[in-house]
């Protein structure tokens, strides 16, 4: 045997376990190649897909809206606000409001007692009695003056008289009428040292300021009467959504933490911008808001525009590295008696988002005739996809 002969058969013994190894390296390669699944698919098994809570289902077609979300509050018109105040103060006698309390026009607030009340009667009343008399006499001292018997200067003297007390009383009747007094109703068997302060419209208690005894003067606040049957937001948008809004606009807001949605329409813009750059918009609240009451903060969304478009459900739409995404069913199929079912994540763009619908808008050339789309579970597919082992094969 040569030396050459040796030392190759050596070198042969020496590399077979490298070349087994290879072999071997290479066929499982083959094999874990041959089950590579694309980035763009993920695979279920069917018990895996109940547990996800899969549900698939059509693209469709959807009215959405262009909207702005804002802040406001609610208020209410000047004539549906009403401090009361006593015009001429006094002390209150009786009063049995509290805070929350509704109330009738023409119902008693309180009983404000005041001795000028009884000044204002007698003045009255003794005018009263005057000018009757007076008037008496301004016919009498006429006729006569008629039948050339009384002087004219005479007649002047009498006419003033008359005059001045015709004043008086008119005077006099409407500070009564300010107190709270009925001047008509008045005579010299009804004088009283008290007056009812009467609620000038229906509404509700908001504040209460008095108690028996308390002493109030004509520019103390009583009462506020606030009357809810005619509400408006005060909404602030900045000056850059200032073009957007115009009158008609519906108005969806929630008040709190509520999840009850009420409704208002825009009626009036501001005509100008306020010193920190912000723009009123003003809406009318729609009847059937009974918890909406003045003072409330309120989360708005003005309506600017409305189309048909291609929407899904916002659950159906995923994020994933600042890219959206949705899952499309892809197909059905077995694998060792197993059944799988195979979905595609495809990229997608968002538009407008109203009511729990987004709209979609789909790669070039992507065909949405008969597609079906994960409606539900599609951040459950996400995380099969994210999380490789956890869900999916």
């Amino acid at each position: 045997m040569s030396r050459s002969y040796i030392i190759i058969r050596l070198t042969f013994l020496l590399l077979l376990p490298l070349i087994i190894s290879c072999e071997r390296s290479a066929g499982k390669t083959e094999v874990v190649s041959a089950g590579i699944i694309p980035d763009s698919i993920v695979e279920l098994r069917s018990d895996q897909i109940r547990l996800a809570g899969i549900d698939t289902g059509s693209i469709d077609m959807h009215y959405l809206s262009n909207t702005l979300k804002v802040i406001g509050k609610v208020a209410v018109p000047p004539q549906n606000f009403v401090t009361v105040s006593a015009p001429l103060g006094g002390f209150i006698k009786t009063t049995s409001l509290i805070p929350g309390n509704p109330v009738v026009k023409g119902q008693t607030l309180a009983v404000i007692e005041n001795q000028e009340f009884v000044n204002l009667e007698e003045s009255y009343l003794e005018t009263r009695n005057k000018l009757e008399y007076a008037a008496a006499e301004f016919k009498r001292h006429s006729e006569l003056y008629k039948e050339e018997v009384y002087s004219e200067m005479n007649l002047q003297q009498v006419t003033t008289d008359y005059k001045s007390l015709k004043v008086q009383l008119a005077a006099l009747e409407q500070k009564l009428a300010l107190a709270g007094l009925d001047p008509k109703s008045l005579n010299e068997d009804n004088i009283s040292r008290t007056v009812k302060l009467i609620s000038p419209i229906s509404g509700f208690v908001k504040t209460v300021n008095v108690n028996a005894g308390k002493s109030v003067s004509s520019t103390d606040v009583l009462f506020e009467i606030v009357n809810t049957d005619k509400l408006y937001l005060e909404l602030t948008l900045f000056e850059k959504d200032a073009s957007k809004v115009a009158g008609g606009q519906k108005v969806s807001f929630y008040i709190n933490n509520e999840t009850e949605v009420h409704d208002a329409e825009v009626y009036q813009t501001g005509r100008s911008v306020d010193a920190d750059k912000t723009y009123k918009v003003y809406a009318l609240v729609r009847s059937g808001c009974q918890n909406v009451l003045p003072g409330m903060y309120v989360n708005a969304t003005i309506e600017l525009s409305g189309r048909s478009v291609t929407a899904l459900p916002s659950d159906a739409v995923v994020s994933f590295d600042d890219k959206d995404y949705i899952f499309t069913f892809l197909m059905n199929k077995q694998e060792k008696g197993v059944d799988f079912t195979e979905y595609r994540m495809v990229e997608v763009r968002k538009g407008i988002t109203e009511g729990g619908f987004t709209e979609i808008s789909f790669p070039s050339g992507f065909i949405i005739t008969g597609v079906r789309v994960v409606l539900k579970g599609a951040y459950n597919l996400l995380s099969a996809k994210k999380n490789a082992g956890e869900m999916a094969c």
